[in-house]
This record gives C-alpha cells, structure tokens and sequence, in this order.
C-alpha cells in the first residue's frame, strides 16, 4: 500500500517550497491525514526521543537542562514496550561511559523488531545492557520477575560516585513486579485483580500495589541511593503523571498501612486476604523509616517526561500547517467510552462544517459531553470558538487534532480495537453529511501500530463510510456489537481504510484527527 510506505518520508524534506504546494494540492484528505499520524509517531520514536533528551559533550551529560560528570561510572536499567530502542540509543551516546545494563522488556519483541526491520531498535553486538523479556501476554510473570530482581540487585550495589539512567515506558509496571517477602507474585496478582473486579479507582489500585512491591512508588530510587539517580520517561498516561506511569519506580511515594486497609475494606477484601498480604500490611512502620536524610534522597532523583502525547500531537499539529491545515489541539486527555467520544466528534464536525450559524443547541450538546469524555469545558469552548472563527471568516481547511486512550464496552467475541471502534462509530454519526473533500474526514489511530489483538493502529472514516457498507452488503451496527470494528474494516473495500503502520516501537496512547475542508462564506444579498 502506497500510502503506508510513505508514511516516514515526510514531503517537507523530499521537495522544495514551490513543488510540496503543488504536491500538497494533489494529496487527498486521506493521504494527509496519514502523513499527519505518522509524523506524531516519528515524533516520539523511542531513539528520537532519547536523542532529545541526552546530550554527551566530552565527559559531560545533559539532561533536562541538568549537567552531570561521566566518569565510567554510568549503569542502566529499564522496563517498558519502548525500552529496547530507548536503551540501544542510550547507549550510543553514552559510549564506554557505561559499565553494565539490564532491561526488561516484552516477551518476543527481539524477534518482532527484527522481523519489522527495525534495527535501529536493537542493540549493538558487545553491549554492556542484558535484555530480558517476560510478562507475556501484557501480565506479570515469573520471567519479568526474574529481570526485577536482576534490576534490584543492579542498583542495590551503587554508590555515591556512581549514576543510574532508569529507562521507563508504558507496560513497565507488569515488567517490573517485585513483591514485597513473603507475598508471592500470583498473591499480589490475586489481590490487585480482586480490586479491579470490584471497582477500585486507578489511584486505590496503584496504592495497593505499591504498598506490596519492593520497587513501585520510589522503591528503585530508594534502593539505589546514594547514588544520583536521572529518570527518562515516554508516557501513556493521560496528564503524564510520573507516580502512576510504570507506577513511578522513581518517585518517591510514602505509603502507610493504613491507608490500604481503608481500600481493602472499602470493597469488602480485607477479611479474605493471603496471610503473607497480611503480614506486610501488619507491620506497624510505613515502608522506609522516616529520616532526615528524605530531602536529600528526593534530591538525588531526577524525573523527566522525554515523550508524550502532548508532544505527539504538537508536532503532528506543524506537520498538518505545512500540509495547508490549521491546526487546533483539542485535547491529550480524551478518555470515556467510546460512543460518547463518538458522538462528540461527530457534532463538532457537524459545528464545524455548518454553513450557516448553528443552533444554540449544538454546542450545548457538546458542552455536555465534556465530563464523559475528559475534555474540560475551556477546551471544547476554545475549539468551537476557533472553528466558529473558520466558517464565518471563510479561513481554509482545519486540522482538529486530540490523544487520549477511551474505552469500549465488551459485548461481542470479534476481532477489534478502541481506534478502529471510534473509527467505525464516527462514520456513522457523520452520515448524511458530504463526502470528502468537501466533506470531514475522521482518522483515529493506536500510536503503538497495535490496536487491539489486530495487524492495525486503527482506521480512516467518513460520512460515505456507511452507505459504502451497505453496498457491499455490511452491516456496521451488526460488527459493533461484536465489538468485530476489524473484520468490518478489513472487508470493507479490501481494507482500504485501515492504518496499517506495522509495528512502531513506541506507545504515547492514541491520536485522533478531524479534517474540516474550507467551508465556502455564505454572503446573504442586501
């Protein structure tokens, strides 16, 4: 496919001023909005952001706007989907300053990086980093285990004059289970998915899991104190927060007994707890004894977000400008399910693309939305404030972009993902409106190139998408509700409109697109 091939060669380096206007003209709002994803995935590819985040001159390392002295005396560890590249760049700048690295790391993802040609993702022949893979299937095993106390035992033996760079990205926290004695891993497994089964917020299930890990919640820096500690995070979590991303290893997180027995009672579990669970949390101190030296161990720790969402979005919002969009982020924290986010979009395309001014009871819709979606009431207003701004002043095409991770409510046994589903139901809110490019056109799509148990990062749609199906005798509503968005794509139009980026290292959440054409200025007679 063409327009998959494409997608890393940006037009903006291919051609001169003059002949990428032409060539922009010649693209449809399909091909654009392609390019436009994949440049918010060029954008936080691991060893991209690594490149901008460590800068070596000499003996001296950069980071954050932070200097530190290299003297043979740099260690690395790490555990996430994105690691693998983070480390092989890492350690290219950091050259024979490194004495010795262990990552942990997916099950498989070698052979698959491999098997994608990504080379550029794998490291060199005489590394100084042990790869270890585990936590199969996205759960904690006893192979990830196994790397966590290879990582403990790592850091458990640095000094003052020495540096550890921790590598931290999305699945790092099933990379890195190490439970506190006597808890075994399928106990505190036990625990956790007892919680989640029962309706505990991501903050009480973070909490728990915190109070059971040796690890979690600043147990990595507490473990490799004294020695100066530099923290490189590529976030999916919404807002970046860093004590729940990986479950903040390096953030230092007081957690007391008896805050987690509120939790465990809370939802009716702390009767029938493991006695091992028991006993950790019947200890009357909290994890580490309270000292003067707190202060200082914070001090010795520094945190940084190197890859985002945020980030993502920005650089896909100039790559849509040279593309001959205006581009308009509406938010990096779109969550909610997903025929809430549906409908959203669809409305604020119907705002957008209306020739005339909307009925008051449009953006009142919209504005409704917001708290089921994790979009803020100041963002939708200044986004159909700018899209007003469009359509009255006659201004060209917009790119609406926005990120985030919703959800999809299990009803059927198919084949599918959140992006393909949003994709899906969005065609269908937009029926009735026209066809590109005179039309909207919707992209939504998995920044990891994996949405679901699928080949794709998601899909492209528009309002044809269900008069399109129906010709081809497909029923969308029927693929919905077996939660089957992938077999529908795939069959629609020989897969035409399914993202299908292949594997892309990285994972900063989800990326949405609206494309709004230029909407032609009405001018009333006198």
């Amino acid at each position: 496919m063409a327009c998959v091939v494409s997608l890393y060669r940006p037009l903006s380096l291919l051609a001169p001023v003059g002949v990428r206007r032409a060539i922009v003209c010649r693209m449809s709002l399909d091909m654009r909005a392609r390019e436009v994803f994949a440049t918010a995935i060029e954008a936080v590819q691991p060893d991209i952001v690594v490149r901008r985040s460590l800068e070596r001159t000499g003996d001296t390392l950069l980071v954050n706007g932070r200097s530190f002295t290299l003297k043979n005396n740099l260690h690395l560890v790490g555990f996430g989907k994105a690691v693998l590249g983070m480390a092989a760049e890492a350690e290219r700048i950091v050259g024979d300053h490194l004495v010795r690295g262990v990552i942990s790391v997916p099950h498989g993802i070698q052979e698959t990086i491999r098997q994608h040609g990504k080379d550029q993702m794998l490291l060199k022949d005489g590394s100084h980093i042990t790869v270890m893979e585990g936590a199969k299937h996205n759960l904690p095993d006893a192979d990830a285990q196994r790397a966590a106390e290879c990582i403990k035992e790592l850091v458990s033996t640095l000094t003052e004059n020495d540096m550890l760079l921790v590598l931290i990205s999305g699945g790092g926290s099933a990379l890195l289970p190490a439970p506190v004695p006597p808890i075994s891993l399928q106990e505190k497994q036990d625990v956790t998915r007892r919680l989640a089964g029962a309706g505990a917020t991501i903050q009480e299930l973070n909490s728990v899991r915190r109070a059971l890990s040796i690890l979690k919640g600043g147990g990595l820096a507490h473990c490799a104190h004294p020695a100066q500690v530099v923290a490189l995070v590529l976030s999916d979590v919404i807002g970046d927060p860093l004590d729940l991303i990986a479950s903040g290893p390096t953030v230092w997180t007081e957690v007391w007994p008896e805050e987690i027995w509120s939790v465990l009672e809370r939802y009716g579990l702390s009767s029938s707890l493991p006695v091992s669970v028991k006993e950790v949390l019947g200890r009357s101190a909290p994890r580490w004894e309270e000292s003067g030296e707190q202060s200082d161990r914070a001090a010795h720790v520094l945190n940084a977000v190197i890859g985002s969402n945020s980030i993502a979005l920005e650089c896909a919002g100039r790559r849509a400008r040279e593309l001959g969009f205006r581009p308009v982020v509406l938010s990096p924290g779109v969550c909610g399910d997903v025929q809430s986010v549906s409908r959203l979009y669809g409305l604020l395309a119907r705002f957008a693309c209306s020739r005339d001014e909307p009925p008051p009871e449009l953006p009142a819709e919209i504005l409704k939305l917001g708290p089921e979606t994790g979009v803020e009431s100041w963002d939708l207003c200044r986004a159909m404030q700018v899209l007003g701004e469009g359509r009255g002043e006659g201004w060209g095409a917009t790119c609406l972009l926005a990120g985030g991770e919703p959800t999809v409510q299990l009803t059927g046994k198919g084949r599918g993902g959140r992006n393909q589903e949003l994709a899906l139901r969005v065609g269908l809110e937009l029926g009735g409106m026209e066809l590109p490019p005179k039309g909207p056109l919707f992209l939504s799509g998995g920044t990891d190139g994996q949405d679901g148990p699928t080949e794709a990062a998601g899909a492209v749609t528009d309002a044809g998408l269900g008069k399109e199906a129906r010709a081809q005798g497909l029923d969308p509503e029927g693929f919905l509700v077996n939660n089957d968005s992938f077999t529908f794509f795939s069959r629609l139009s020989g897969g035409q409109r399914l993202l299908l980026p292949g594997l892309t290292g990285t994972n900063v959440m989800d990326v949405h697109m609206l494309l709004i054409p230029p909407i032609p200025i009405v001018v009333s007679g006198r």
